[in-house]
């Protein structure tokens, strides 16, 4: 919940906590020994500016959560401006997207397309646009909106699901 308050009180736009945090979560608790949050190896932020599309941008959004609360492996990172960087890191191009809904829609695995954030009256959002099964069901699954097989079976030898949560079943990527 303090993630989620620190989020809130920061004021990103159209700010989001997502990904793998949410996963290991939700897999820790249900699937696992327990949410370890010294396990954490970072606090996914997506959020939406199309307004600055810079690398400053996200740099100084995660300092903003920096100062909020320091200590903490906050990464920022401005969802309107994927498409400007994505190609240079991992190969392939990223069409440029509209929402912070369509960025999360294209994350890797189906169970991590999920983000979280309280409104003004601290109420719980979820936004889930590929839905919650693989996430509730503990299925992992890659997500063929911008993942390849390759990356995908890369990304499962280091995440190791089937070892870290014992419940959750692995659909080989095709």
């Amino acid at each position: 919940m303090r993630v989620l308050t620190t989020l809130r009180d920061v004021r990103l736009p159209d700010a989001w906590v997502g990904a793998g945090v949410v996963r290991d979560l939700v897999w820790g608790e249900l699937y696992g020994s327990g949410f370890q949050p010294s396990a954490v190896r970072d606090i996914d932020v997506a959020y939406f500016d199309p307004d600055d599309l810079s690398r400053e941008r996200d740099d100084r959004a995660t300092r903003e959560l920096w100062a909020a609360w320091p200590d903490q492996p906050w990464e920022a990172k401005n969802q309107a401006a994927v498409h400007t960087w994505y190609e240079a890191k991992f190969g392939n191009a990223a069409e440029p997207l509209g929402s912070v809904a369509e960025a999360i829609a294209t994350w890797p695995e189906t169970a991590t397309t999920v983000g979280v954030r309280l409104d003004g009256s601290g109420e719980i959002q979820v936004l889930a646009p590929l839905g919650l099964d693989d996430l509730m069901g503990g299925v992992w699954r890659r997500n063929p909106r911008r993942v390849s097989v390759e990356r995908s079976l890369e990304r499962l030898a280091r995440h190791r699901p089937a070892d870290r949560w014992p419940g959750v079943r692995v659909v080989p990527p095709i």
